[in-house]
């Protein structure tokens, strides 16, 4: 099923060949990383037993079997293991994006919609629920945790002392702040009653299938899946990543007093706990995919691998401008090349003060805009540059196309491509000259999909 919905209009200007080449190879990747896809790869039910990776579970000795998740991605995992598991399932609660609660799943699984980039009171809700679900649970049973990129917003419950507002504004200040998903990670862990390994703590004794799906670099798997296993960071840490980004006397009081002189924002220790994890996607799998089809077509491959990072814009005229280096003079890549990266992750720095520009664009509309900026005057390159979840930034943009007609048109429209990477407001550029990317939910997160074609 094609999940680029505006193609035809992608597709009828600039370099028309190869847009849909490299629309094509983006079909390829987001296949490649569905969830549904990863979960009957890696977890099957043989006769009584549950194999996951590779442990494998007596269904007929366990007493209750429940699904507990949250994230962009988890809904299709959810809705999956319900087909998978029957009657075998007695409940669930999975907590997941606004636009994603019209799904289906077996009737003993319930969605919860919440709010997301930023909490809300949907959020609060959410967590709640998930931890009465833990509540019930004991040494015969098994808890099917499904957590993945997204989950910190949608299931967002504060410590005692600290309000639901002062958390939303802890979330939207580290957001705009340029800061990295794990350094983000690092201080939220440690601001919450569910998060850093807390609804592992409320799970016990039960034991913990985790299946999740890989929106970070390196794959950490308390950085993915934190709800459920052992934390790595600290308090201190969190402290240190604050003070680092000059944010100490801008999170709000409670939070900052919370973290300063609370034994509880240290996460709980999770020895003895019987927890097993397995990665259902990755973004090398979507590299991987992308390098085959395009092989397949007659180019070249060259595989950046998951770590590209930096600040988005300047990532986006980076590889434009080798791509059109490589175009003029055959290195650093041949002509006929086809460049990937997914599951890296570059950032926009908004200012601490600029959370209302959530929404006006996002990582990959700044690298596709300063991509058209290197590209202006250059023919036969053709770039893209879009969230894997389909919403970049939390717009309902999954990111950009771009070529050398890009400036062109925005050009013709009295548009400047630098204004917009300065005043962070991309998406209107984007859409205006036919280069927004729309998906809509894909139903999977393994984070940024980059994909440059040189003809």
């Amino acid at each position: 099923m094609a999940r680029i919905e505006n193609r035809a209009r992608l597709t009828d200007h600039g370099e028309r060949e190869l847009r849909a080449i490299v629309l094509d190879l983006a079909e390829v990747a987001l296949a490649a990383l569905s969830p549904s896809a990863g979960l009957r790869r890696s977890v099957a039910v043989h006769g009584p037993d549950l194999v996951a990776g590779g442990r494998s579970y007596d269904l007929s000795a366990i007493r209750r079997l429940v699904v507990l998740g949250a994230g962009k991605a988890s809904a299709e995992v959810a809705v999956a293991l319900g087909e998978m598991l029957g009657p075998r399932l007695d409940t669930g609660i999975v907590v997941v994006p606004h636009d994603q609660s019209v799904l289906r799943p077996a009737r003993q699984l319930t969605l919860l919609s919440a709010e997301h980039p930023v909490p809300g009171p949907a959020s609060v809700t959410g967590a709640r629920a998930l931890l009465a679900q833990a509540a019930g649970l004991g040494e015969q049973d098994l808890a099917i945790c499904v957590f993945t990129g997204g989950s910190s917003a949608l299931a967002s419950l504060p410590p005692p002392g600290i309000s639901p507002a002062d958390k939303a504004a802890l979330h939207r200040l580290l957001l705009t702040s340029g800061m990295s998903v794990v350094e983000i990670n690092t201080v939220r862990k440690h601001v919450s009653q569910i998060k850093g390994g807390r609804l592992a703590r409320a799970i016990a004794p039960a034991r913990i299938l985790n299946l999740t799906v890989s929106d970070v670099v390196g794959d950490p798997l308390d950085y993915i899946t934190d709800p459920t296993v052992q934390d790595t960071s600290s308090v201190a840490g969190a402290l240190s990543v604050l003070a680092e980004w000059e944010l100490l006397d801008r999170v709000p009081r409670s939070v900052r007093d919370y973290l300063a002189g609370c034994a509880e924002a240290e996460s709980p220790d999770l020895s003895g706990l019987d927890i097993e994890s397995v990665l259902l996607a990755r973004g090398e799998d979507g590299s991987e995919a992308v390098l085959r089809a395009a092989q397949a077509r007659g180019f070249a491959g060259v595989r950046l691998g998951g770590s590209l990072e930096g600040e988005a814009a300047t990532v986006g005229r980076v590889l434009a401008t080798l791509a059109a280096e490589s175009r003029r003079a055959g290195s650093p890549w041949a002509r006929g090349t086809v460049i990937v990266a997914c599951g890296g992750e570059y950032t926009v720095s908004l200012g601490p003060d600029a959370g209302g520009l959530l929404g006006r664009g996002g990582p990959s509309q700044e690298a596709a805009v300063g991509a058209a900026l290197a590209l202006d005057g250059v023919e036969g390159i053709a770039a893209l540059f879009a969230d894997t979840d389909g919403s970049d930034g939390g717009t309902a943009v999954a990111g950009g196309l771009v070529d050398s007609a890009t400036a062109v048109q925005a050009r013709r429209q009295g548009l400047s491509l630098r204004k917009g990477l300065v005043d962070h407001e991309t998406t209107a550029i984007l859409h205006a000259c036919g280069d927004a990317v729309l998906t809509g939910a894909t139903q999977t997160n393994a984070n940024d999909l980059v994909i440059v074609a040189v003809r």
